[in-house]
């Protein structure tokens, strides 16, 4: 190696004539470069021949694009000391762009000898993992723009959250090569369908490059949800035919000339290494101390705040610039318009416990280059004081799984839940709005990847996990799910009618609320997990989407089309800020107001069991006199178990109410007087 070097840039930078390695690995005593061709067969090692800052470096002349390379790194074993340094691993480069293949299981793949019991010392293994560990490789990311992005307001935004490999594999329109990768997410079909969906951004499941847990492996089972990363900055390679940077950036630009936005669901809470015991990969055999989070006195055993063996430490500036510089590389280079933090806590977690302010996320709220993203928490984690839904600065939204209960419980017909509901129609004011957040900040959800789909939470009352292997002891246990009469699906008329409307009910509770709202992908027309509500290693038919039931309720999804659509015209339907009916449109209507049926107020007691409610919008102010919005909206609800008759209020005498969306079939008595049947809803426009 020569003696020209980079050692600010972390991974492999080619110049065009040769390429610069930088590795920081500040407890190490030495690292080897590997060098291998395509098959994987070993070529020739190298020494980094420069450490300064914690960091080896070393420039290699003549060396280019798609070089195969490990790294070998010397230095300390003592597990006990949280040190796990074994030349024999050969370890993935953390700021690697690409990666060869998969992960292949073999005990080489464990630094510590799995022959010696783990109640005693652990013992270096002197297997060679080199067969068994993706190779990274020397990448040129040149040579394709990204395009202009749609820059969608939050207010507008209107979230679909989708699997690459789920989406694709059983679309009718996919070709072989492009089936279960992002080519297929620019196939032509499937973004027309989005578009005229409605919705406004996709968001990807995990597509870091990840591991298959060996449990997994030993049962079959494949990681198909991808929250096992190894690596923040490659593509999974069984997401790409070839190129994983190129085509994924061939999918955000076809995606951004659609119109639409690309939100990116990121791992940064823990890595595919797992616990102690666990293999060394990349991260542990590198600098343990500086990559992971360990037990205060006890260096040699992990804190395990996420549930997965490991956790990232926060704490430490490798971290924190790993993370920034992936969050950067995914942005600036790739395209991506935002991202949604997995098990997000863990990010503000110090040694005293998760802090609003800790270094990390303010690093990354006001990180220059990520000014435009969208930044989404999923704001809870296993550890201690782990729930922390409403705590994140405004920069952030966060995914609020209290309005995914509420809805449920109260359209399920639970007692006394009308007021919570109420709530989370109103954006979850109770909950972000004294932190100076605004409605955008609830991500608005019925339901996501995790758990059961929408026509599954109509249709199951207990989880069907069987598959996964686990003896059905996965997954969500309180699902506020219901069957309607019989467990999954059925030839009866009746229930199968009841849990159509009970879907339509849910999703207009969704897209009329306050806030952002997400729709898991395929529930706009009846997709099923078959009651599998833990679907992670479902990399088959019960976790892809099956297509074919589009075509067997049309109008279903047609209403649901409408629903967004009316969201997205009436801005009436989704305030920039939060309404408390202090305002008045000069009628004596306040911009926000719940009403019983017959339009009087609510009394404490109706708050508490009434199931039928009447929610009023009214313009106020230079809104009032837009000609091309309607100048009040009124949502009405019925999730009693009998029809009730809903008086609409006279709001002046200068126009007309509009029936613009009703779960089924609702009857007009009188003027502005309309009945609607046990368990609906629906949307009348004042115009």
């Amino acid at each position: 190696m020569t003696d020209l070097e980079d050692p600010k840039t972390l991974g492999a930078s080619w110049d065009g004539d040769g390429v610069n390695f930088a590795l920081s690995a500040a407890g190490a005593d030495r690292v080897e470069l590997c060098l291998f061709d395509n098959s994987g067969q070993p070529q020739t090692c190298h020494d980094l021949p420069h450490f300064e800052d914690g960091i080896f470096h070393g420039y290699l002349s003549g060396c280019q694009p798609g070089q195969h390379y490990g790294y070998r790194v010397h230095g300390p074993y003592d597990p006990a000391a949280g040190l796990f340094h074994n030349a024999s691993k050969l370890l993935i480069d953390p700021y690697a762009r690409l990666l060869s293949g998969p992960v292949v299981w073999s005990d080489a793949l464990y630094g510590h000898d799995l022959s010696v019991d783990t109640d005693k010392p652990m013992q270096r293994s002197l297997l060679d993992s080199a067969a068994f560990v993706p190779k990274a490789i020397v990448s040129d990311s040149s040579g394709l723009v990204s395009r202009r992005r749609p820059r969608i307001p939050w207010s507008e935004t209107i979230i679909y959250e989708l699997n690459v490999r789920g989406f694709t594999m059983r679309h009718p329109a996919m070709t072989e090569q492009d089936r279960g990768r992002f080519l297929g997410l620019k196939n032509k079909e499937v973004l027309d369908y989005l578009k005229a969906l409605g919705v406004t951004a996709v968001e990807l499941m995990p597509v870091h490059a990840f591991v298959d847990e060996s449990f997994l492996s030993d049962r079959g089972l494949r990681n198909y949800w991808g929250y096992n990363s190894i690596n923040f900055f490659t593509p999974e390679t069984r997401l790409s035919f070839s190129d994983g940077i190129h085509e994924f950036r061939e999918m955000v630009n076809s995606i951004h000339d659609a119109g639409l936005e690309v939100i990116l669901d990121v791992v940064y809470n823990h890595t595919a290494e797992g616990g102690k015991h666990g293999p060394t990969l990349s991260f542990r055999g590198i600098d343990n101390l500086a990559y992971y989070r360990t037990i205060d006195g006890s260096p040699g055993d992990y804190v395990n705040d996420t549930g997965c063996g490991n956790t990232l430490n926060a704490d430490s500036l490798t971290v924190q610039n790993i993370i920034l510089d992936s969050l950067r590389y995914w942005s600036c280079e790739m395209g991506v318009d935002g991202f949604r933090f997995d098990l997000c806590p863990i990010l503000g977690r110090g040694q005293t416990g998760f802090d609003t302010h800790h270094p990390l996320l303010s690093r990354i709220e006001t990180d220059p280059l990520l000014a435009e993203t969208k930044l989404i928490a999923e704001p809870w984690d296993v550890g201690p004081g782990g729930y922390q839904l409403g705590h994140f600065s405004p920069r952030w939204s966060e995914w609020n799984d209290q309005f995914r209960d509420s809805v449920r419980r109260f359209w399920r017909g639970d007692d006394a839940e009308a007021a919570t509901f109420a709530k989370r129609l109103h954006g979850s004011a109770d909950i972000f709005e004294a932190g100076g957040r605004a409605p955008r900040s609830s991500i608005n959800f019925v339901t996501s990847h995790d758990g059961f789909t929408l026509l599954d939470v109509v249709s199951y009352e207990q989880r069907h996990n069987l598959n996964n292997g686990e003896r059905n002891r996965d997954g969500h246990q309180h699902n506020y799910s219901c069957n309607y009469g019989k467990e999954g699906a059925t030839d009866d008329s009746g229930i199968s009618r009841l849990r159509r409307r009970q879907r339509l009910n849910m999703l207009s509770s969704l897209l009329l609320a306050q806030g952002t709202p997400m729709l898991l992908g395929g529930d706009e027309f009846g997709n099923s997990q078959n009651g599998n509500n833990n679907a992670y290693a479902q990399d088959n038919n019960i976790g892809w989407i099956d297509w074919s039931d589009i075509d067997k309720d049309p109008e279903f999804l047609n209403t649901v089309r409408q629903l967004i659509w009316l969201r997205r015209q009436h801005a009436l339907l989704r305030h920039n800020d939060y309404r408390h009916g202090h305002k008045s449109n000069g009628n004596g209507h306040p911009d926000i107001n719940w009403l019983t049926p017959g339009g009087t107020a609510l009394s404490a007691q109706q708050w508490k069991h009434d199931r039928a409610l009447l929610l009023l919008l009214t313009e106020t102010g230079e809104a009032m006199h837009d000609a091309r919005q309607p100048t009040a909206a009124a949502i009405l609800i019925n999730a009693a178990l009998e029809n009730v008759e809903f008086e609409l209020p006279a709001i002046d005498t200068n126009g007309n109410w509009r029936l613009a969306f009703a779960s089924c079939e609702i009857g007009n008595t009188k003027a502005n007087r309309w009945q609607l049947p046990d368990r609906s809803s629906a949307c009348f426009l004042y115009e």
